[in-house]
């Protein structure tokens, strides 16, 4: 075989049957399918063990994990010349396989293969097509348009070498729930190569409490300054990377530094652990600091992130705030 998809799962409810049937449906069929079950208490584990294919194997865990130890596994499990990751709520459109045959044998010397994609909600209707991508990329590439956002990069529809993957030590679990994980890993191989993209869409990534949208606000910004880190340790080694970093990381702090913003700003204080607007600002300079952007990087010239930082700081407007969201959600101000 082929091709191994790999599928961590906990508790998956409805979502994981749909995700299961998407890959049993495949077209192409040189595949086995590896399922990490997190101690599920749901019902998912009996029922993945009723599916009756040969091609799936089921993993179960014999204690309760984080989300980071079970994808820390997949490194450690036999798979085959190639790997997919996916998220128990996503799902692979029936070409999904048959389109990256295709890709790996046009171009066996690319590290990195992936097809643009759709998102769905949480009832599986189309909301919208990922943004277009170039038909092929190197690192720098990859780089400078991920640190513009002009690039929808999720964790389900890449696939990769097992061997890249291994030698990579698979997935990096330093992240706090592995926010900003991926992002790591695919620079990390598209840096060994290039990437290569299908222009078809051939698989959709479900918007709605994700795990981003679920996470405290420590946790995000605990893995924003890993991918700092992580950013600052490839600048110093490659004289390319700084020229990009130095252009458009003040634009990637800036995009993180609103959203993180105006998340904190709709937590309730006592679900913030001391945490304020102020403080997380703050903390986005010292990043830039270690980018070494801190004279590009300007987050109080930016209007919402000035407007969130002011009503956190009052009492009456905060509240008026809160009271606002719950009646109006959508965001305001971008």
């Amino acid at each position: 075989m082929k091709y191994s998809i790999i599928l961590p799962v906990r508790n998956g409810g409805h979502y994981v049957k749909e995700c299961v049937a998407s890959i049993l449906a495949q077209t192409y069929t040189n595949f086995n399918f590896i399922i990490l079950d997190n101690c599920s208490s749901d019902g998912t584990f009996q029922w993945l063990q009723s599916i009756g294919d040969n091609r799936v194997k089921i993993i179960p865990s014999d204690k309760s994990l984080t989300i980071e130890e079970n994808w820390g596994r997949i490194k450690d499990v036999e798979k085959n010349e190639f790997i997919t990751l996916i998220g128990h709520d996503d799902i692979f459109y029936p070409d999904f396989l048959a389109v990256i045959d295709q890709l790996v044998n046009l171009n066996p010397q690319a590290s990195l293969y992936h097809t643009h994609f759709n998102f769905i909600d949480a009832k599986g209707s189309i909301m919208r097509a990922c943004k277009p991508m170039n038909q092929q990329m190197d690192g720098y590439k990859f780089l400078k348009i991920f640190l513009r956002n002009s690039i929808d990069s999720m964790g389900t529809g890449y696939i990769m070498r097992s061997k890249d993957y291994d030698e990579l030590q698979g997935i990096p679990v330093k992240y706090p729930n592995l926010l900003f994980a991926d992002f790591e890993l695919w620079l990390k191989l598209t840096f060994k190569s290039y990437e290569v993209i299908a222009p078809e869409k051939c698989f959709a990534f479900r918007i709605h409490q994700s795990t981003t949208g679920t996470s405290q606000d420590k946790k995000l910004h605990k893995a924003l300054e890993v991918f700092v880190d992580f950013l600052s340790a490839l600048k110093e080694k490659d004289v390319q990377v700084k020229k990009i970093i130095d252009e458009f990381g003040a634009q990637f702090l800036l995009f993180y530094c609103k959203g993180f913003s105006h998340r904190l700003l709709r937590t309730p204080l006592k679900k913030r652990e001391g945490l304020t607007v102020q403080d997380f600002i703050g903390q986005t300079k010292k990043l830039a600091l270690k980018l070494g952007i801190q004279d590009r990087y300007k987050p109080g010239q930016l209007l919402s992130v000035r407007l969130a930082g002011n009503i956190d700081s009052n009492i009456a407007l905060r509240k008026l705030f809160l009271i606002f969201k719950s009646i109006y959600p959508k965001p305001v101000a971008r």
